[in-house]
């Protein structure tokens, strides 16, 4: 007799969802973590893993639908091999209403503490160095109350918790590092925060166990719902699902998304073929690996003993340095970059900032040339959208895009961090000015997020701070250009036939030559130091 698949847990205080496809149809073979629908939250659009076997039988949603956690969603008839590790068959109706919402429901005042699981942090990101503990024993928490701070190879993050509560033992220290679903804390809820703190304990408790779920008894029909793994967030923008069917845990399909690999070419490794995250890391390499590729950082070669000439002395690389390093020796041997460069006269407009910098800095922000330069590269996007794109290799498309966000390289104490600036084109300059100040703080005082360092569509490097006539930016990807920009100096220049003092400011614009050609790198550098020199050019053509 069919069972029914109820909507799991999902963790994160999510409640319910809209249903954005149905992956399984009436007849079909179904395995355990094989998606069964794609959700849309208030927080991403997720996969919702099966954590039965059988044949379906019955399909209880369909696309558009809001559907609640405990919600049916599929009816399944099990196989004698695995009615054993399935549910028992389903009870009278009365039951059946119970079977829905997820078994893991103690009675919060009686279970004692319980423990806050690192939560998922999307994009890939499985682990991170604890660099501070921001509670202590005996602390109150409230929901939304940074727990750790944690150092991923994206940025410094602080860990919200999701519960609240008396904090009773602290499981991670300063210098630790944590995996997604490993337990920080443990918390005492309140009598009122008992119920909300048992349902956000879920996710990370079932993640952490290694132990199968208890056979259920017929007074609890509903375990194997419950015991579903929490599915992995993705990107709003992600693929379609293969019609192919392969062995593969939802993370792993993720992951095949993001990097661009069709998960059906994918050979496995595991028991029947199932097909494991490094397995597609391989398959991803093999596709890029190429005989005129860079050496990786794991294939440099071994270094001499250079304790044999002095002293030395020997410092772990920080995780935004090592992602740094790698992402940038992978730009390096995977783009053919061209550098650009030419010179801005802005004499003028060193004027007129000195002029109207004071209106700037009453509303907070300071009319540096960086803020300047971000609304016209805004403006030249639009002009040339050949350089407000990306290139998708694997289905050999282009990808334009009418958003203007500007990266901004900062230099931090801890590397180099791109946050970007977002919707410039529909940003005044005061405007542009103030977010920039507030970004470059937030970035400096290690508060920013990936989130804040994604979705680019040109990068700008600015080292006129600290001198330089010109140098060569590596691209930044998947963006094909980024902007660097020198120190300005005073210059004797020929204006109407006379030798005068003018504030020339050096530029240099490296590109992607697979996309941009030399004469589009030229027209480009020209109009933004047209733009510089003479504003109006943003009015006219931007």
């Amino acid at each position: 007799m069919p069972i029914e698949f109820a909507l799991p847990d999902l963790g994160e205080n999510i409640e319910n969802g809209d249903v954005v496809s149905v992956l399984v149809a009436v007849g079909d073979t179904l395995v355990e973590d094989q998606p069964v629908i794609e959700l849309e939250t208030d927080k991403a659009v997720i996969e919702v893993p099966s954590s039965i076997s059988g044949t379906v039988t019955e399909i209880l949603v369909q696309q558009g639908d809001t559907v609640a956690v405990g919600q049916a969603i599929i009816k399944v008839e099990i196989s004698a091999a695995a009615a054993p590790a399935a549910a028992v068959p389903p009870p009278a109706p009365e039951a059946q209403a119970e079977a829905a919402v997820p078994a893991p429901q103690p009675a919060p005042t009686s279970a004692g503490p319980i423990e806050f699981a690192l939560p998922d942090l999307g994009e890939n990101i499985e682990n991170g160095d604890v660099i501070s503990v921001l509670v202590a024993v005996g602390d109150t928490l409230a929901e939304d109350q940074p727990v750790i701070e944690l150092e991923t190879d994206k940025a410094v993050i602080e860990v919200p918790s999701s519960i609240s509560g008396t904090v009773t033992e602290i499981l991670v220290q300063q210098g630790d590092t944590v995996t997604i679903g490993q337990a920080i804390i443990k918390v005492e809820p309140s009598a009122a925060a008992a119920p909300a703190a048992a349902a956000a304990s879920t996710a990370g408790a079932q993640e952490t166990t290694a132990t199968p779920a208890p056979t259920p008894s017929p007074g609890t029909p509903s375990a194997a719902p419950a015991a579903a793994t929490p599915p992995a967030p993705i990107t709003a923008a992600a693929t379609t699902t293969p019609t192919k069917l392969v062995p593969a845990a939802p993370s792993t399909r993720r992951l095949a998304r993001e990097i661009g690999v069709d998960i059906t070419q994918v050979k496995g490794s595991g028991p029947a073929d199932r097909i494991s995250i490094d397995d597609v890391k391989a398959h991803s390499k093999k596709l890029h690996e190429s005989p005129s590729a860079a050496p990786s950082i794991a294939q440099a070669a071994p270094l001499p003993d250079f304790s044999q000439w002095g002293e030395i002395e020997r410092q772990p690389m920080s995780k935004v340095r090592q992602i740094t390093a790698q992402r940038l020796a992978q730009a390096s041997s995977t783009i053919p970059m061209v550098t650009q460069f030419d010179k801005a006269d802005t004499t003028d407009l060193e004027k007129w900032r000195k002029e109207y910098g004071k209106k700037a800095e009453a509303t907070g922000g300071k009319l540096t040339p960086t803020a300047i330069i971000i609304k016209i590269l805004g403006a030249a996007l639009k002009a040339f959208p050949q350089f407000n794109a990306s290139i998708d290799i694997a289905s050999q498309e282009i990808i334009y895009k009418s958003y203007c966000n500007i990266g901004i390289a900062v230099d931090t104490p801890h590397g180099l961090l791109v946050p970007v600036v977002r919707d410039v084109d529909q940003k005044n300059i005061i405007e542009l000015s103030v977010e920039l100040g507030e970004m470059a703080q937030k970035t400096r005082d290690r508060k920013v997020g990936p989130a804040d360092m994604q979705g680019g569509s040109i990068t700008i490097s600015n080292v006129g701070s600290m001198g330089g006539t010109a140098f060569t930016p590596i691209v930044n990807p998947p963006e094909v250009a980024i902007l660097g920009v020198a120190r300005s100096s005073i210059e004797p220049t020929y204006v109407d036939g006379e030798l005068l003092p003018r504030t020339i400011l050096p530029l240099s614009l490296s590109y992607d030559h697979r996309l941009i050609d030399g004469a589009d790198g030229a027209r480009f550098l020209r109009w933004i130091c047209a733009a510089l020199e003479n504003p109006f050019v943003v009015l006219l053509e931007g």
